[in-house]
């Protein structure tokens, strides 16, 4: 089984230029915070976006990167904020994603919404 939409590159960019580049170069990581930030949006949304992905629009699926690499970056950043120039600097990205997150589930549960009543699910 392989991460579906929390994809590497897009979380090392939001974990920004000070991430632990050891932690965030590790292959591991990067899956099982794949995993758990996947696993976030599907349950946060009740919806199984995984399974879906493949018949998404392409919105939709961006949406779905988009949301999951910010949880993962928080996870990343997290774990290691000794690079950052600041641990305010560290905290305000974590905040920044957070929030868009934030706004990410509350469509996506709208679309998810959209799609059951439809009977699409």
């Amino acid at each position: 089984m392989a991460v579906t939409f929390a994809l590497a590159v897009e979380i090392a960019y939001k974990a920004g230029k000070n991430v632990n580049a050891t932690f965030i170069a590790t292959a591991t990581a990067l899956e099982k915070i794949g995993y758990m930030a996947e696993a976030y949006v599907n349950v946060a949304t009740n919806y199984n976006w995984c399974d879906a992905y493949a018949a998404l629009s392409t919105d939709v699926k961006y949406l779905l990167v988009d949301a999951a690499t910010n949880i993962a970056a928080i996870y990343f950043i997290n774990y290691d904020m000794s690079g950052y120039t600041s641990r305010i600097e560290a905290e305000t990205m974590m905040d920044v994603l957070r929030d868009r997150t934030q706004m990410d589930i509350e469509i996506l549960q709208k679309a998810a919404l959209a799609d059951f009543a439809r009977g699409a699910v």
